[in-house]
């Protein structure tokens, strides 16, 4: 008679075995000629969880054929779209580049700063507009390194914002594009230099664009794409999510076709607001491929692509409804036609996708289902705290301004600007303990506590870093306000308006998970489900090109093959 006990036994030797062989086998790391680095803005690690079955697409074959971490952080604090994508390919927090937040106070000025905001440029389409470049982005990225050892190397960024564009092409890129709807894609112009010029690489498109919009207005209605795993069309599946809602006293309906706007700005508004974003985003970064043969060479090139279109899709209707539900299909459609462009590279082309941030839905929806959320109007919580400092410092004026958004709050004097030192400390100590009293704050903190604060051991996994810690490596000097706040999880720091019912920006996992995805031709898929953070993207990138990291990057290399190190 068999022993059942030795018959496991030997299944279970045999089975480590095969385990083992398995293991052993090597697997080729990728040999690009071409890296294609994208990001989904607000792509949350739910998101693709919740939609991964229906992929069909460019979605599903980064999912089904590339090295999946499906557990990625973004592991700062402040997780906004500038501060994210400074992380993809610096390998650096944003400590580190300088990008601590969309938007920052500069109390010496005594005015809100953009990320990227630089007067020694102007923008090519418009000369007069906010002019926006590099510069405040005080670290190198993944294309500088590659050209300042390989010259003949060409970088390309495109995006539907001007810094999902400039942050991942870096300071040295040969281009850096990003939609001005009414216009097409727009750059920055250096002294010295033409609208012309820079404008070259993109003018036939957007010539065809504008001319192309005009002839066939986009509508945004259903898709009609191929059926998922599960037999189901996206049409009928993101149409089943329709529903009423009422949002900051506006009822509206969560519906596609989203009805054409009466004005002009409207329209505008609503295409930026569309699927159409990504499309026209797609488009151009593969005829950049194909004009300047980016991965034909002997060098390696890079083109990096941040799709827009899901953020402002989800800032304005959520992320769970039948609009971002459609979006999903289109992009994943979408992103199949782009790889099959970009494919045509001579050389091996290496693909890296993930997002900035992450984001949960609106605050309506999820109480529906009953989680307990809801939202802090920002700007009566703020005035609450002036009032009271106001009567218990007795001040004149109001001390406290959040223009970089109300987790960051500077304090300052009548005029808005700098204080002298002693009334600074003396109105900072009192506005500290009062927001660290507020039932709505897990914790705050005085910036300079962060600014020297020991960071966490380097090998503490993203998912189990501190709050503190995350606030850490948002805080930079000068850039962060002076009192950084953490308020509640499922708190929603903004009041919804008639096109904004949701948004991000919090250190929680839901703004901070996103997936991680690197795929190459005949690589052998993987799923990873330990975490990853996002700086090590491009330390990795970098070891598979040959090309040095410096030496104070936060992340570190992963090995895309077998083994343990890279």
């Amino acid at each position: 008679m068999n022993n059942p006990l030795t018959a496991l036994a030997a299944a279970t030797a045999l089975s480590l075995g095969l385990a083992a062989s398995v293991q052993a086998a090597p697997v080729a790391r990728p040999d690009p000629k071409l890296v294609v680095v994208i990001s989904i803005d607000q792509f949350s690690a739910n998101l693709f969880a919740q939609h991964r079955a229906e992929f069909t697409g460019g979605l599903g074959k980064l999912a089904r054929e590339g090295v999946v971490y499906p557990n990625g952080y973004q592991s700062h604090a402040m997780t906004e779209t500038c501060p994210g994508h400074s992380t993809l390919l610096t390998g650096k927090h944003p400590n580190k580049t300088g990008i601590s937040a969309n938007d920052w106070y500069d109390a010496s000025l005594g005015k809100q700063v953009y990320c990227l905001g630089d007067d020694s440029v102007v923008l090519a389409h418009d000369p007069k507009g906010r002019a926006v470049s590099p510069r405040n982005m005080v670290a190198t990225t993944y294309g500088d390194w590659l050209k300042a050892v390989s010259p003949t190397s060409r970088v390309f960024g495109v995006s539907g914002k001007d810094r999902g564009a400039i942050t991942m092409a870096g300071h040295r890129a040969d281009g850096a594009f990003w939609l001005q709807p009414g216009f097409g894609f727009t750059t920055f112009v250096p002294p010295g230099e033409t609208a012309e010029a820079r404008l070259k690489p993109v003018a036939a498109f957007n010539a065809r664009m504008l001319a192309d919009l005009k002839k066939h207005p986009f509508v945004w209605d259903y898709a009609r794409s191929p059926l998922d795993a599960l037999g189901r069309g996206s049409a009928k599946r993101c149409k089943a999510l329709e529903a009423d809602y009422e949002t900051g006293g506006r009822k509206w309906r969560a519906a596609l076709p989203i009805p054409v706007a009466d004005d002009e700005a409207g329209k505008l508004r609503d295409l930026g607001s569309s699927p159409y974003l990504d499309q026209v985003t797609l488009e151009l970064a593969a005829q950049l491929r194909a004009a300047y043969g980016l991965g034909d060479g002997p060098q390696v090139d890079v083109l990096t692509v941040s799709l827009s279109a899901t953020d402002y899709i989800g800032h304005r209707y959520g992320t769970r409804g039948p609009e971002m539900c459609d979006q999903i299909a289109l992009l994943d459609d979408r992103l199949g036609e782009f790889l099959d462009k970009v494919g045509k590279a001579k050389g091996g082309v290496l693909v890296v996708l993930t997002a900035d941030h992450g984001a949960a839905d609106m605050p309506e929806r999820l109480r529906a289902e009953g989680y307990d959320t809801d939202r802090i109007a920002t700007k009566a919580w703020l005035g609450k705290l002036n009032a009271t400092l106001r009567a218990d410092l007795s001040l004149s004026y109001d001390p406290l301004v959040a223009e970089g958004g109300i987790n960051t709050i500077d304090v300052v004097g009548p005029d808005k600007k700098t204080l002298p030192p002693a009334e600074h400390m003396r109105i900072t100590a009192a506005a500290l303990a009062l927001i660290s009293r507020q039932p709505e704050v897990v914790e705050a903190f005085d910036v300079n506590t962060l600014l020297t604060l020991a960071p966490e051991p380097a090998d503490t996994s993203p998912e189990e870093i501190s709050v503190r810690e995350r606030m850490r490596r948002s805080a930079y000097p000068g850039r962060s306000g002076d009192i950084v706040i953490a308020f509640k999880p499922d708190l929603v720091p903004a009041s919804a308006g008639t096109t904004y019912v949701s948004t991000h920006g919090s250190p929680w996992d839901y703004d901070r998970r996103v997936p991680i995805i690197f795929w190459w031709k005949d690589g052998t898929p993987r799923e990873r489900i330990l975490p990853l953070d996002t700086v090590d993207i491009a330390p990795t990138i970098a070891a598979v090109t040959g090309v040095m990291a410096p030496a104070d990057v936060d992340g570190r290399c992963r090995p895309l093959g077998s083994g343990h190190d890279c």
